[in-house]
């Protein structure tokens, strides 16, 4: 298992590293934007929008968005204070990134997995919009490597914690409120 875990950091240095090195990042200003989008108030935002104003749909998509994140917000936690991984800045000699993240390990990415948490279950509720929210939530998960605070395997951990989240309230919810009820 060591030898895996070293392959996949070796392929996360390089690919990092080969990103920044490339890529001329002139768009910071954009980029910063983009990933502040993923802090939480959109969340908090759609879910009250879609209470207020859909009556038929709005109820379980609020619920759904309430249980998928404390769920979300529980296994990240876990997770990220489990592994421990350094961010790129830490394990980079000489590389800073371009902002200051909001806790001192990178894996998983966080903000990918409430972007994708998120997506998830807008492809439950509400369909149409689910394109324009996984690739949101994809531009998120970008931003943050740009952003030089989180490695690629991050993001693609993120995506997945925030995915099967979703998928795990969306089939365990209506057990629990079948018991409730």
């Amino acid at each position: 298992m060591n030898a895996v875990i070293r392959h996949v950091d070796r392929f996360d240095r390089f690919t990092f590293t080969w990103l920044h090195g490339s890529l001329r990042v002139s768009r910071y200003k954009a980029i910063r934007w983009i990933s502040h989008t993923g802090d939480g108030l959109l969340y908090v935002l759609a879910a009250l929008t879609a209470l207020l104003l859909d009556a038929a749909r709005g109820q379980h998509f609020f619920t759904v968005v309430a249980a998928g994140f404390a769920l979300e917000r529980t296994l990240y936690w876990v997770l990220k204070n489990s592994i421990r991984r350094d961010r790129p800045a830490v394990g980079l000699q000489s590389f800073r990134a371009a902002i200051t993240p909001s806790d001192q390990f990178s894996f998983p990415s966080g903000h990918t997995a409430a972007g994708f948490l998120f997506a998830t279950l807008v492809l439950h509720c509400y369909p149409p919009l689910a394109p324009l929210c996984y690739l949101w939530a994809s531009l998120v998960g970008m931003s943050r490597v740009l952003l030089g605070v989180h490695y690629p395997t991050d993001i693609l951990a993120g995506a997945t914690l925030g995915s099967g989240s979703a998928l795990c309230v969306l089939l365990l919810l209506p057990a629990v409120q079948g018991l409730a009820g």
